[in-house]
């Protein structure tokens, strides 16, 4: 009980539940669509979906601040990759939430004359880059987590005894691809938070694709990912182990 009073306690965690309520939401409303006898139920389930995308965007409001302070200290990284991809990340993060708080600004009038579809496009684009820079700095460590593997003789021994093991396969598949993904799969295994990591982002990429009509999916997709990732994030800020650093 008290993990969960201390997580409900910080922003990110507030943030994390309105967010997977909200595409929990949108799941539901797409698989009770068709449904005539649940139009009271999906009715309600619309209106839940606004107020937590409404209470999500008034919870971002100081999120542009964090994603400079996380740029400025990615930039000192000493590995030029991983300073790349994450000031590029962050740097893209914090226009997104630009755009977030402008279209706040917008729904609850404080400010008018703003072409909402403009800044919603805008939004989706940078959450989109933010997204890729995201994963592109996830490959990146899954391939450097392989080259150590492969270079350790005890790991080389495992895998060749596994693949004396399965002469079947070897048969079947090309070796060479059967020793990538066992290597793949290990490097995984013995490092949760990247694996973790990539899946969240992998999940949260389908909702810029569909929204910038780069991958037309549909609303199930959207809301399945979004409460999958949004689970992700829930389980990473209870368990730090699982959080992926840099």
């Amino acid at each position: 009980m008290d993990g969960f009073v201390k997580f409900t306690n910080q922003s990110q965690g507030r943030d994390r539940i309105f967010r997977a309520t909200q595409y929990a939401c949108a799941l539901s409303i797409y698989l009770l669509r068709n449904n005539a006898e649940r139009k009271d139920l999906v009715a309600k389930l619309k209106s839940l979906e606004t107020n937590m995308s409404a209470g999500r965007k008034l919870f971002r409001l100081g999120n542009t601040i964090n994603s400079i302070e996380a740029a400025k200290r990615t930039m000192r990284l000493s590995d030029r990759v991983l300073c790349l991809c994450l000031t590029t990340a962050n740097i893209n993060r914090a226009l997104y939430f630009i755009c977030d708080n402008v279209l706040w600004a917008r729904s609850v009038g404080l400010i008018r004359g703003v072409d909402k579809e403009r800044w919603s496009l805008n939004s989706s684009r940078c959450y989109f880059l933010s997204l890729v820079m995201s994963l592109t700095r996830d490959v990146y460590v899954v391939l450097q987590l392989m080259t150590e593997r492969a270079r350790d003789k005890n790991f080389r021994q495992k895998m060749e005894t596994h693949l004396g093991e399965s002469p079947d396969v070897a048969e079947a598949v090309v070796p060479q691809l059967d020793a990538f993904c066992f290597l793949l799969l290990e490097s995984l295994r013995s490092h949760p938070a990247v694996a973790v990591d990539t899946l969240k982002n992998i999940c949260d990429l389908f909702i810029p694709l569909h929204r910038l009509g780069l991958y037309q999916s549909n609303a199930g997709v959207v809301g399945f990912c979004g409460l999958m990732s949004s689970v992700i994030g829930i389980v990473t800020l209870v368990q730090p182990k699982f959080t992926l650093k840099p």
